[in-house]
């Protein structure tokens, strides 16, 4: 399924905005390390919101044809293929200093599964419905067919969300709802109101990409115009809100179990990712755990312990 244009014009506008030289480099670089199997490089998260890479890491997707062709461990393949994404680490020299680099490697076929609304849980639609740069892509074809990925999250992310503000409500509303939800889903080390930071980031953004969804997309949904921006109609039935409702608890208990899973596989794939966990931690919820040695020299059975201490003092939702 192919998105609309006016969907698909709003979200590769932030593919053209201004980058940072250094972030610039990372995709390159990025592309360059995976050479003919690299598709396309994505950016988010928190450096394309602040618009630098300072005092943070570097959030990036790597797109590939195969894992067979960017791995030579079988095992790191069967991983990427049974729980995607592998994520790891990279620190990318640029102009006399080190830019850290977090990024996962997904293949694009995956990819386009993962924001379809056949796929059940919120990990890849709701991340992808925000904001994302296109870094590089290899083809025009390819940026395309990604750029229509991204789109396509937006109505997944939306479709799942709609229920739950069933009658009058704002793009506002709506977006604070489904993030909300969506970080329920996963172990987040993040402060209580954190959708309405992101919804205050990209504002212009998400009403535009709203508007364009639900007029092109959603004919169910009523347009109307208010005094300041815009207000919807929608109106569900009570077992398509009990259904949904049903859908979001099952997400968040599956959403539990994958992140512990994918903590854990973790420990094999990015170096230094205890210390780099514990100081996320840290900068969102204001717990710290200092790690002994011997926990270092145990990193899985030591994530589910410290896992569990964090948990319990409330450094995750």
């Amino acid at each position: 399924m192919n998105v609309s244009p006016p969907v698909f014009d709003v979200v590769a506008q932030p593919s053209g905005r201004p980058i940072p030289k250094a972030i610039r480099a990372v995709g390159d670089a990025l592309s360059k390390k995976y050479g003919p199997s690299a598709l396309g490089v994505l950016l988010y998260g928190s450096c394309l919101r602040a618009g630098t890479d300072h005092d943070s890491l570097v959030d990036c997707y790597v797109l590939v044809d195969h894992y067979a062709s960017v791995y030579q461990k079988a095992w790191l393949a069967l991983f990427n293929r049974w729980l995607p994404p592998n994520v790891f680490y990279w620190e990318v020299p640029v102009e006399e200093r080190v830019v850290r680099v977090k990024y996962a490697v997904l293949s694009l076929e995956d990819f386009e599964r993962s924001v379809s609304p056949d796929w059940f849980h919120s990990y890849f639609w709701a991340r992808f419905a925000q904001p994302t740069v296109l870094l590089v892509s290899s083809s025009q074809t390819v940026r395309q067919r990604i750029l229509n990925g991204l789109g396509m999250a937006v109505l997944t992310f939306l479709r799942k969300s709609l229920p739950r503000v069933s009658g009058r409500f704002t793009a506002r509303e709506l977006w604070s709802v489904g993030l909300s939800l969506s970080y329920g889903a996963e172990f987040r080390a993040e402060s209580t109101g954190r959708a309405d930071t992101l919804w205050r980031n990209d504002c212009e953004y998400y009403e535009q990409l709203t508007h364009a969804v639900f007029s092109s997309h959603f004919p169910n949904v009523q347009v109307v115009p208010q005094q300041e921006g815009r207000a919807y109609v929608f109106e569900e039935t009570g077992w398509e809100r009990f259904s949904n409702r049903m859908g979001w608890i099952l997400r968040r208990w599956q959403g539990k179990i994958l992140s512990v899973l994918r903590l854990m596989k973790g420990a094999f794939t990015f170096q230094g990712g205890m210390d780099y966990l514990l100081w996320k931690i840290e900068r969102h919820s204001g717990v710290k755990i200092q790690l002994t040695p011997a926990q270092r020299r145990h990193p899985i059975l030591t994530g589910l312990r410290i896992f569990w201490r964090l948990y319990r003092q409330g450094a995750f939702r």
